[in-house]
């Protein structure tokens, strides 16, 4: 007697809950949560936890943005260079004397800029996105090192070091908090807004979004500002929490970001994806990274974990579908 599975659109939607990826990624958070916790007595330090989530917190902010923009089919590669010139224009207003206000505006005011010269120049002249932001990642991150060169900006006023170095209530960190406001208002926008669907249709199929009445290219425009814009926030975060400024600032960081994205479950290919999954994967980068840290293991083994989680991660659907073809 053989049996016959049930469709997903006939499941529970606790069914479908169960068997989603989030799921999946939640019971490995909860895995590497508890395995950290054998393999270091430092860890369930209520402290240490709490510097835990600064391993996660300003690459996430960019992921929620990233997550947007890969589901509508595009990407950005230019986002830790994005971080470095913001890092770079405010290092360069502190010596001006300018105040705390005028260098968070300053930073996101740059972040705006950059992610707007993006955008014209996918929407605006139908280039390739991932072509342009490989193209702007070395100018971005090559202008601050022609300010800079092998120098640094410091000096940076007291206040300005609570965006990075704050707490609002006992271990809870202002990073921490402003990642959970901004998880919230992405998850508002992207599974709760007309804004959100669009999105979702312009990654399925742009041509039939077009037709069907959406601004593709405004949307897609938006959506590079938004990228941007979370860039200026992670570099005034950043910039906050080390007090200074180099242009080799966030190296790397567009490989993590990219990895915490696919790993949340958003398409590498668009169309699919969520902003709760973007979260748990955030948490499960965080964790990896310090635990691995705890353990004094070498930062080059880290990258190697990160760009195998980021292989696995897009293969494993590819080979689940082939083994369930056979």
């Amino acid at each position: 007697m053989t049996t016959r599975s049930i469709p997903d659109r006939l499941q529970s939607p606790l069914e479908r809950k169960l068997k989603s990826w989030e799921s999946l990624l939640l019971l490995v958070a909860i895995g590497i949560f508890v395995a950290n916790s054998f393999a270091s007595p430092y860890f369930l330090n209520a402290w240490n936890l709490s510097d835990a989530t600064f391993n996660f917190t300003e690459k996430s902010m960019i992921a929620f943005a990233m997550a947007l923009l890969i589901i509508s089919g595009e990407i950005d590669l230019s986002v830790a260079s994005i971080i470095a010139l913001a890092s770079t224009a405010m290092g360069a207003a502190v010596q001006m004397g300018v105040g705390t206000e005028g260098l968070v505006l300053i930073g996101l005011a740059t972040g705006l800029v950059c992610g707007a010269f993006n955008g014209i120049l996918v929407t605006g002249l139908g280039l390739p996105s991932i072509v342009v932001t490989i193209g702007t990642m070395s100018l971005f991150r090559g202008i601050s090192f022609i300010i800079l060169g092998d120098q640094a900006y410091r000096g940076y006023p007291p206040e300005f070091a609570f965006f990075g170095q704050g707490y609002v209530w006992w271990v809870i960190s202002f990073e921490f908090v402003l990642f959970a406001i901004i998880a919230v208002i992405y998850g508002v926008i992207l599974h709760m807004t007309n804004f959100g669907r669009a999105v979702y249709a312009i990654g399925n199929n742009p041509t039939g979004a077009l037709f069907s009445g959406i601004r593709v290219g405004r949307v897609k425009f938006i959506l590079f500002l938004l990228t941007g814009l979370m860039s200026g926030i992670a570099a005034v975060c950043l910039t906050s929490r080390l007090g200074s400024t180099r242009p080799s600032i966030a190296t790397g960081w567009e490989l993590e970001i990219v990895t915490m994205v696919v790993l949340g479950g958003v398409n590498i290919l668009g169309g699919s994806g969520s902003i709760p999954g973007v979260v748990i994967a955030a948490f499960v980068m965080g964790l990896v990274t310090f635990g691995l840290g705890l353990l004094n293991v070498p930062g080059i083994v880290m990258s190697i974990v990160i760009g195998g989680l980021l292989i696995g991660v897009i293969a494993l659907p590819r080979l689940w579908s082939m083994w369930r073809t056979r």
